[in-house]
């Protein structure tokens, strides 16, 4: 059954650069070098849940593009969409934080080779061919005008071929302003058939705010993130819209949950809470996507749905880099309630 679900991702596959374990960049002359990415996490997450994960992008043809490709396949993932063009592969520094001292990214990803797509540079009936499900993510059409007219291109392709959508906002404040944002995430929202979003993303990108939202305390209520999620759905005709709520009690402590609106059922639903400490909280909200579009597509209903992909996700915080390398039998044993981390023998 898994194999026969094809998946369709489309973003930026960047090059990234750490520090050893806890260490401030540069405090020793070394960085580690991994890939990752939003919608490239979402593609690697779904290979290792099993689905027939396609990924489109554009690297550059040089050694460091042909890297970022292999990396992707050994996890799994096809990249036959991918072109090659451009001078340079994006590049993000992450800095992992710990306690009260916070994560830290800085960007260089000005010019990279995805910002030349351009509509009709992908033949996305040819990519979509036989695809269950199409995701996107609120990064790529900040890159530039040229990909967000592609990404409009491609979820009206996957609308055509009969996919589902999923989108998640991921506005980040870098790229582009809110106002941006807005003009272009709306529309592309509106052709969603499932949200993804945090609070903040939903402020900044479709200019609502969520009441009783206090990140930083760690209070959250609840009512209000029902009241903004109806209202998303009623506004912008989605049928599920999901929103992550974490906790950040510090750098290594982070509540963990999430609450999903299904307006065709009026429901509303929320999740489990996990505490988890932090190894590598990149690629977080990816892993949820993931877990909820895998759950979605293998059939699951929205409330188990919800289950999985929280659960999906606080495991994804336990490894390091972006990508969730977990299986979905891993991750029903923590969603059905085995919180233990006993060895498995």
């Amino acid at each position: 059954m898994a194999n026969a679900i094809k998946t369709v991702t489309f973003g930026e596959i960047m090059l990234r650069l750490s520090p050893p374990g806890f260490e401030r960049f540069f405090q020793s002359p070394l960085l580690q070098a991994t890939f990752g990415g939003g919608e490239a996490n979402v593609a690697v997450s779904l290979s290792h849940f099993g689905l027939d994960s396609y990924y489109v992008t554009r690297v550059p043809a040089n050694a460091i593009g042909e890297a970022a490709i292999r990396a992707l396949r050994a996890e799994g993932v096809h990249t036959e969409f991918v072109q090659r063009g451009g001078d340079r592969l994006g590049i993000y520094f992450a800095e992992t934080g710990a306690s009260q001292r916070a994560s830290a990214v800085v960007y260089d990803r000005a010019c990279s080779a995805i910002a030349g797509v351009q509509p009709g540079d992908i033949a996305w009936s040819v990519a979509l061919a036989g695809a269950a499900w199409f995701h996107v993510t609120g990064i790529t059409p900040a890159l530039g005008p040229g990909v967000a007219a592609a990404t409009m291109e491609a979820v009206d392709a996957a609308r055509a071929a009969g996919a589902r959508i999923s989108l998640d906002l991921n506005y980040r404040a870098k790229l582009w302003s809110q106002s941006r944002a807005r003009e272009v995430m709306r529309p592309l929202a509106a052709r969603a058939d499932v949200l993804v979003a945090n609070e903040e993303d939903i402020q900044a990108s479709l200019g609502l705010e969520v009441h009783g939202a206090d990140v930083t305390s760690g209070r959250l209520d609840v009512a209000g993130y029902r009241a903004v999620a109806e209202r998303v759905a009623c506004e912008l005709d989605v049928a599920l819209v999901a929103i992550t709520l974490r906790q950040s009690f510090s750098a290594s402590r982070n509540g963990w949950s999430a609450v999903l609106y299904d307006a065709p059922h009026a429901e509303f639903h929320e999740s489990q809470r996990y505490d988890v400490t932090v190894v590598d909280r990149i690629g977080g909200g990816d892993s949820f996507a993931a877990g909820l579009i895998y759950a979605l597509a293998a059939g699951r209903p929205p409330a188990a749905a919800l289950r999985f992909a929280v659960a999906a996700s606080a495991l994804k915080h336990t490894i390091p880099g972006d990508f969730n390398r977990m299986t979905v039998a891993e991750v029903d044993r923590l969603a059905e309630g085995d919180e233990s981390g006993r060895v498995q023998r």
